[in-house]
């Protein structure tokens, strides 16, 4: 990467706006994705603080696509001993679910033209999250329900292997229903999640 290309890309954050967002991404990362079992895989990479974070200010999904094709050269390029996976949170664009669901083919697209098909993925998350077959209000959308919406970008490897090697791969999903079932609304309102976990 040219001098240009990492500046234009990992800008310095800025603390003020970004530290809220932050807190409360990484608190639903510890409070439900690893809190409940949710991600049997998630724990490891946080305790080796092998995630990175970046918050987007983009407001358009134009200036979006932009970011997340900075982001994904860099996770392309990082060592996998100190970032294996990013996560691009959005805040300020596509806090519609639908609009967000559509801009994952133009996501997949930007994938595809960088020549990253077969080596990153990208795994969806949002406030308003809904499973194709499930009513808005429905428990089982709180797996992917996220604070913001994002994009988490996964190195194609690390899934392979851990498909290959964790017991039980295929119950995953219906483990976690069966978890947030027995939390229900109530239980999950009270992880403390904020911002509030519904979106328009």
């Amino acid at each position: 990467m040219n001098g240009a290309f990492e500046l234009a890309c990992d800008r310095a954050p800025d603390a003020d706006t970004e530290e809220p967002i932050l807190a409360a991404t990484k608190k639903w990362l510890e409070r439900a994705v690893i809190g409940l079992g949710l991600c049997p895989f998630a724990a490891n990479v946080l305790l080796h603080d092998q995630i990175r974070y970046r918050v987007s200010t983009q407001d358009s999904t134009t200036g979006l696509l932009k970011d997340l094709s900075c982001e994904l050269q860099l996770l392309r390029d990082a060592d996998p001993q100190r970032c294996e996976t990013s996560l691009l949170i959005h805040p300020h664009v596509l806090s519609n679910f639908f609009e967000y669901n559509e801009f994952l083919n133009e996501a997949e697209e930007a994938v595809f033209e960088l020549g990253l098909t077969g080596e990153l993925q990208i795994a969806s998350f949002h406030p308003a999250y809904q499973f194709a077959g499930c009513a808005p209000d429905d428990i089982e959308n709180y797996s992917n329900r996220s604070p913001y919406p994002m994009l988490h970008l996964l190195r194609e490897a690390s899934v392979t292997r851990a498909v290959a090697t964790f017991p039980g791969i295929n119950e995953i999903g219906s483990n976690n229903i069966a978890t947030l079932r027995r939390l229900g609304k109530a239980g999950w309102q009270r992880l403390g999640l904020t911002p509030s976990q519904s979106s328009t």
